[in-house]
This record gives structure tokens, sequence and C-alpha cells, in this order.
């Protein structure tokens, strides 16, 4: 389908499929080892896949995206291990860092540290960079923290806060609004345009966060 007249959306699934996503972040790897002379960008979604033209092109933008994926599809893609980067995440879970994370521990009837073990124990995948440059919503989430998304978003959420809502898991590379619970915060600069990778994310990479004290923050940042 059209996106914009310069792009077009290859769609595999209307609904999160962590499967199919897995099928998107390898498509699109594929797409971006053609090194297609009009291809600008290549974004991957949660079930399907952005092809971004040159201004230049002036052929069929629809015809040439199915064209250049399905040849991608019949040549075979990079198995899902060749995917993503494996990345460590420090992060304070201190309520002074993590604005919700007593809330959220009322709300689960458990001890505000126990969520901070519970959000470290598991590994992460990025399953898209969406809603605002630099975003990474990742998938993993241990099942006892889905806790729905705040009733009232914040108008402005600190720049690396750690943030849950249904079953993934989100930092926040900017100060931005945002309605999910913050649970902590990492001293990492997320995201910044000046960067040669601005994003410190990227679909498909693994994710790791490690517990730190305030003392370790500090000296992080």
């Amino acid at each position: 389908m059209p996106l914009g007249d310069l792009a077009a959306y290859v769609e595999f699934s209307p609904t999160l499929d962590l499967e199919v996503n897995a099928y998107v972040q390898r498509l699109a790897v594929a797409v971006h080892e053609q090194r297609s002379q009009w291809i600008r960008d290549v974004v991957p979604a949660l079930g399907g896949l952005a092809l971004h033209f040159d201004p230049a092109f002036e052929g069929d933008i629809l015809a040439a995206a199915a064209e250049l994926v399905g040849k991608c599809m019949k040549e075979g893609l990079p198995k899902g291990g060749e995917v993503g980067r494996d990345i460590e995440v420090p992060v304070c879970y201190e309520p002074e860092f993590g604005l919700d994370i007593v809330e959220v521990a009322k709300l689960l009837k458990i001890a505000p540290e126990e969520v901070a073990q519970r959000h470290a124990a598991v590994e992460y995948r990025v399953l898209m960079i969406g809603f605002a440059p630099g975003d990474p919503y990742m998938g993993g989430l241990d099942p006892s923290l889905a806790v729905p998304r705040r009733a009232t978003p914040r108008p402005v959420v600190p720049a690396g806060s750690i943030a849950i809502a249904n079953e993934q898991s989100v930092v926040y590379p900017y100060a931005i609004s945002g309605g999910w619970s913050v649970i902590g915060r990492t001293p990492l600069k997320v995201f910044d345009a000046h960067r040669l990778s601005p994003s410190l994310f990227g679909a498909g990479d693994r994710v790791r966060f490690r517990p730190i004290g305030r003392e370790e923050f500090g000296n992080w940042r």
C-alpha cells in the first residue's frame, strides 16, 4: 500500500505477531543488502516493512517495492541470529528515577525491589523503533509486570526513562510526553542526532538491563 508519495508499506500482519515481526526484521536486512540505488531507507515496523524511495525515482513505487521484496523472499533471508546486536543498558530503579515503581509495586502486590528484579531478569528484543525517533518498543517483558498504560499520560517524561505497559518495555529517547509507567532511568544518551548512528537501539537488537545505584548513575552522567 502507498505510504505518502515516495514510500510503500508491505504488510504481513495487522497486529503484533512475534514470529512475523522477526521475519520482517530479517527481510529488512535482506532489502538493505540489495543496495538498490532508488531506496533511501528501509524501516521495519511491528508487522510490516516501509520502503522509502529517492525522489528521482520515476517508476511505479508499489510495483518496484513488491518486486524487490519478492526477490529477497525468493533468494532467502538471513538467519535470526544475524539480525541485531547485544546491548546492555544500565538502569537505576530508585524511586527518584522510577517515578511509578512504587505505584506499580502496590498494583502488583510486590515490593518495588521485586519489580526491578523481574524487569532486569529477562532479555528483550527491539520490535521496532516508533512513536518518536530512537524510541524502542521492546518485547520480552515478564508477564507478571504487564500493567496497563497510565490513566493520565505525563506531558513530559525525562530522557532515558525506562517504562512498561502491557507486555512491552520502552526507553524514552529524550524528554517527551508518554503514558507508560516509569520504573527506572538510564544515564545513557539514547538518541543523539549528531552521532553517526543517532539511535542507541535498532530493530532486532537484544537488550539486557543492568541495575545500578545512584552513585554509579552519577558517575555515568
